[in-house]
């Protein structure tokens, strides 16, 4: 943590001076300082989440990363007050492993397309159909449908969680496009359940138990739902060696045409360790933003600007709000959070 503004200031400018101008950088680290101050005096921790804006990103976490490291953190965390700068669905995980602790959101707009797809109820209705199959959930969900879960995963352990059941089927919700990949790596046939007029499931099936089958939702992301096969042909003609990356829930037919598939932190890792002439990032562009100023030695191309209008809700003014009035406060019911949690513990276990 940088205490002193200008050394803040001296650390930012290479990083986002391309994002915002010098006024707008000096108003922005007196907010960060004001925040890394307060925080040592509340004993906070502050996660944020690779998709966070550069500013953000680069000057008041403690710890970056993606769902699983930032929920591995949450769970050691000795802090007494955690804050969330990511969407509601990560804050609500900080939660369940840390029931006794106060968890903040800096804004309770921050949302989640995938979250909002499914409901408890459409899980519900899948179990009664399905009975006994297990329900993988990714992390991107709401705490009540976690409850329904028989174990979590993230983009970064997925398949590991699905082989981890040894089980003939299962269902993997609510990412649709995220459950074709894996299905795909697991060797599973993949059917994808629709909803009736009064929202219960059926499916387009006689048998009651598919052998090796994933039954899938039909949730997406927002985001990753906005790239195309024709751009990745037009980024491979325009920049010769291009190496494309892309995000596990962007569709079957783009990680199909990539060079690697995998979580943020994958992502991160490969530039990391590879040399390419460029790279495409096929995610939330503030990642691109966050990869480039870390590496300013790797051609990072920043071409496309799909921004998840979810995290873009978390800035440093709401963020030092939050912390200086303890606001949004993450609360769940002690029932389902202890469903929930249970599901969470068992995903951190598979690692």
């Amino acid at each position: 943590m940088i205490d002193n503004i200008d050394k803040l200031i001296e650390k930012l400018r290479p990083r986002i001076s391309c994002t915002i101008t010098d006024t707008e950088l000096m108003a922005q680290a007196k907010i960060a300082h004001e925040i890394n101050k307060l925080k040592r005096e509340k004993k906070a921790v502050i996660l944020a989440h690779n998709y966070m804006a550069p500013v953000l990103f680069s000057s008041i976490p403690d710890f970056v990363g993606d769902s699983l490291e930032l929920s591995r953190k949450a769970a050691t965390t000795d802090k007494d007050i955690i804050i969330f700068c990511g969407v509601k669905f990560m804050a609500e995980t900080a939660k369940l492993l840390n029931p006794n602790k106060l968890v903040l959101l800096p804004s309770l707009d921050a949302g989640c397309s995938l979250a909002e797809s499914i409901t408890a109820d459409n899980v519900r209705s899948l179990k009664k159909q399905f009975p006994g199959v297990p329900v993988v959930t990714y992390i991107n969900t709401y705490a009540d449908v976690k409850a329904e879960s028989d174990i979590c995963c993230t983009s970064g352990n997925a398949a590991a969680v699905v082989e981890s059941l040894h089980a003939d089927t299962i269902i993997f919700i609510p990412d649709e496009y995220m459950a074709k990949n894996i299905a795909r790596v697991t060797h599973k046939h993949v059917i994808v359940p629709m909803l009736n007029d009064n929202e219960t499931v059926s499916l387009e099936v006689d048998y009651e138990k598919p052998k090796d089958s994933m039954i899938i939702w039909n949730g997406k992301c927002e985001v990753h739902e906005k790239f195309y096969v024709d751009e990745i042909n037009h980024a491979r003609r325009k920049y010769p060696g291009v190496v494309i990356l892309a995000h596990p829930e962007c569709s079957p037919e783009i990680t199909e045409a990539v060079d690697f598939v995998g979580g943020t932190t994958s992502m991160i890792n490969y530039v990391e360790k590879h040399q390419a002439s460029y790279y495409l990032l096929l995610t939330e562009c503030a990642m691109a933003e966050n990869i480039a100023a870390l590496h300013p030695d790797k051609n990072i191309l920043r071409i496309y600007s799909n921004r998840c209008p979810h995290m873009d809700r978390i800035s440093l003014e709401n963020t030092l709000f939050s912390l200086q009035k303890h606001r949004y406060q993450i609360e769940i019911h002690p029932e389902i959070q202890e469903r929930a949690r249970r599901a969470i513990t068992k995903m951190l276990a598979v690692g």
